[in-house]
């Protein structure tokens, strides 16, 4: 008993300790090289600010979670096909409708039908598919794959039809950026996330049932389709908000939810959780300030994140592959 309430004191410990560290990346982000119009600058820093918080949310609990339902710390949601779908969409829209995309629906409306579009296909391939194929995994990644692989080759086809003009709108819209949301973006998603947020905290000791598995969930007592089908729902709305407004990040989720198990030293997902989104706060808003105002190298944050966990996803392959 003693063991236990030790433990669980150590992960809040370290919670603790990430929240002060995530407060002090925020507040210097805002604060350093202060100069100028400081209205305009602060409100700039506070719009990009959230858009990483939001990413960071996301990102974080999308990942845990899947992998929690996959029981697979490789798979997470944005290897299989998300960004490919992201980038087929934005090249149909600039391809055969208009550079500035659908100016009829306005941005609300863009956001939204491109977050249904890859919410549709999250669910077709995550519900669908590990249903039908009776929790198949490695079945479920490979048709993943080869559907992204579609998706990319589709994408390469028009971008190879474009005029250079449509292709540098195109090139400018499919690489991850905070600074590309627009304000009204930013709190629309803001609300749903909040909501989400709400819903899976209360959730949060179904996670630790739903980690041991399928037979053991439902000889605990617990609905394991039912909870499973809302997770995936959830899941796939983070995923689709976080790409639809910032782009793709394959292996940010990756890091953040593999550095989470290691930091916070508990396998319980209410240290889990806060630790995996503080961790993507630290990693997104203090790396994005240290690589602007230290380094001046604006726009290399994704490329530097994409780099690292793409290291660490090859890292992970190799360990499980048998000697």
């Amino acid at each position: 008993m003693s063991v236990n309430l030790n433990r669980q004191f150590s992960s809040a410990k370290r919670v603790i300790i990430l929240l002060v560290l995530a407060l002090v990346c925020i507040t210097c982000f805002m604060t350093i090289n202060l100069k100028g119009n400081i209205n305009y600058i602060l409100m700039h820093r506070t719009w990009i600010m959230l858009t990483m918080i939001l990413v960071a949310f996301s990102a974080s609990t999308s990942t845990l979670l899947f992998q929690t339902l996959t029981n697979n710390r490789i798979l997470t949601p944005s290897i299989m096909g998300f960004e490919s779908l992201f980038v087929l969409i934005q090249t149909i829209i600039i391809f055969f409708i208009d550079i500035q995309g659908i100016p009829f629906i306005g941005v609300i409306g863009k956001f939204i039908f491109e977050s249904l579009v890859l919410i549709f296909f999250s669910l077709f391939l995550y519900q669908g598919l590990l249903t039908k194929l009776k929790q198949n995994l490695h079945l479920v990644l490979l048709i993943g794959i080869v559907l992204g692989t579609l998706f990319r080759s589709f994408s390469n086809l028009l971008q190879r039809l474009m005029t250079p003009t449509e292709f540098a709108v195109l090139q400018s819209r499919i690489f991850a950026t905070f600074t590309r949301a627009e304000p009204v973006l930013i709190l629309f998603s803001l609300a749903i996330v909040t909501v989400i947020g709400l819903v899976l905290w209360q959730m949060r000791y179904r996670f630790d049932v739903l980690a041991l598995g399928r037979d053991n969930a439902i000889s605990l007592g617990l609905d394991y389709q039912k909870n499973v089908s809302i997770i995936l729902l959830l899941v796939s709305i983070l995923v689709a908000i976080s790409t639809a407004l910032v782009g793709p990040f394959t292996f940010l989720g990756l890091l953040i939810a593999n550095l989470a198990y290691s930091v916070s030293g508990s396998s319980q997902h209410r240290y889990l959780l806060p630790t995996a989104f503080l961790l993507g706060i630290i990693f997104l808003v203090g790396g994005q300030m240290f690589l602007e105002r230290v380094l001046n190298m604006v726009g290399a944050l994704s490329i530097v994140i994409e780099f690292i966990g793409g290291t660490l996803f090859i890292f992970l392959l190799l360990k499980k592959v048998p000697k």
